[in-house]
């Protein structure tokens, strides 16, 4: 039991340091994510079950050696710790405040009557923090966005359970997975079913994936989902003139990439002209540099690219730099770009929070339209998927950006 004891408290302090210090260069970044992301998003879940197994492990004879002692004694910094970080995450709030009174460009007015109350997430749910089926809200699934019977050309769309809305605006998510891996029931979920509740329509999308897909598949069917939400969603209630799009990680960069080239012939082929314009983009943590930057990746290495040439691209930078140059959201920015929130972890080890910084500067610099910039103190890549505190207060910033946004088109 002392040894348990031991290896409990040097995992857990292990954990939450890297939360607070996260190691930001290959090849660590990807296991101190795994290590980091609960901490940094359940501070207080694992504070109890840090306590618990703590006290069961002293009460059964951790105690009988100095290295169980040593043991609790890291347990009980750690909680301190963990709870310095729940503290973090209840600040977000005040931090999505100062986002918009700093936001560039014409004014973002919160409609009267908004409610900043969540609509379903209350705290039991953000104590349980997965976010279960909701009873209010209804997905109807596998709706083809393509006649191709390709099972990754399907989206679901989610409704709040009652009569049927008319004109209600219009949410499109785009997952992430680095453009491999995810499936639409997976994220965003906290964010749709809180737009669900107050009445929106939601529309949550596959694409292919890589290896087997090469780019620009990817972007090709966000683009030919887009142009099937413009002419189909009035069938489910939506408003085709307010789609809105958001995305995290792969998911986010698809999706500012889509809301910067709407109309762009090159990656509509088939369907050149389809509606591909949004109302605004809500990018999480998007990759939004394709082209591995020195300037934005630091130390972060060469992960990415070597991801990029080969299984996603499958192109060199070399041969073609064009092609990774196109993919990269920061690139395409230009003045008629539509209102933007952009989120990121400044604690991020997959994405450098220095992208999301570049874009948000230049979308200052060029775009006539809002500009939101959240960076977000010990945050972690993917923090918004769990019902945590933190995901709490962005969702309502995102809900809040979204009706400002629409209030200001009306």
């Amino acid at each position: 039991m002392t040894f348990l004891l031991l290896a409990l408290g040097f995992a857990i302090a292990v954990a939450t340091l890297v939360t607070y210090r996260p190691i930001r260069r290959e090849p660590w970044s990807l296991p101190v994510f795994v290590l980091a992301w609960l901490p940094g998003e359940l501070p207080l879940q694992c504070l109890v079950v840090d306590g618990v197994l703590a006290g069961l492990l002293a009460s059964h004879g951790g105690l009988e050696a100095w290295w169980g002692c040593l043991g609790l004694v890291l347990c009980a910094g750690t909680a301190v710790a963990l709870a310095g970080l729940a503290v973090v995450a209840h600040r977000s709030g005040h931090l999505v405040d100062r986002a918009f009174d700093e936001a560039s460009g014409p004014p973002l007015r919160t409609p009267e009557g908004f409610d900043p109350t969540p609509s379903w997430m209350n705290n039991w749910r953000v104590a349980l923090a997965v976010p279960f089926r909701f009873r209010s809200v209804r997905r109807i699934k596998d709706i083809a966005y393509d006649a191709d019977g390709l099972r990754r050309h399907r989206l679901d769309v989610l409704v709040r359970r009652g009569p049927r809305a008319e004109k209600a605006p219009v949410l499109v998510y785009v997952h992430g997975g680095a453009w491999i891996i995810g499936e639409k029931r997976e994220q965003g979920i906290p964010m749709m079913h809180e737009l669900a509740c107050r009445g929106w329509v939601c529309v949550a999308i596959n694409y292919r994936l890589s290896p087997k897909a090469t780019w620009p598949d990817h972007i090709v069917d966000v683009k030919r989902a887009l142009a099937w939400v413009h002419q189909h969603i009035a069938d489910y209630g939506g408003d085709p003139d307010f789609v809105a799009i958001s995305g995290g990680s792969a998911g986010g960069q698809l999706c500012a990439l889509a809301a910067l080239t709407a109309g762009d012939p090159t990656w509509q082929k088939g369907f050149e002209d389809g509606d591909t314009s949004v109302a605004a983009c809500l990018p999480f943590y998007g990759v939004h540099d394709m082209t591995g930057d020195p300037a934005a990746s630091g130390l972060y290495g060469n992960g990415l690219l070597e991801l990029l040439e080969d299984r996603v691209m499958k192109v060199s930078i070399r041969d073609e730099p064009q092609v990774f140059a196109s993919a990269s959201p920061e690139q395409r920015v230009h003045p008629g770009a539509p209102p933007m929130f952009v989120f990121q972890g400044r604690n991020d080890t997959l994405v450098p929070p220095v992208v999301a910084r570049r874009l948000a500067d230049r979308l200052r610099e060029t775009s006539k339209a809002p500009v939101v910039y959240l960076e977000l103190p010990c945050t972690q890549h993917a923090f918004d998927v769990l019902l945590s505190i933190r995901s709490r207060h962005t969702t309502m910033g995102a809900v809040r950006f979204l009706e400002s946004v629409r209030h200001g088109r009306s």
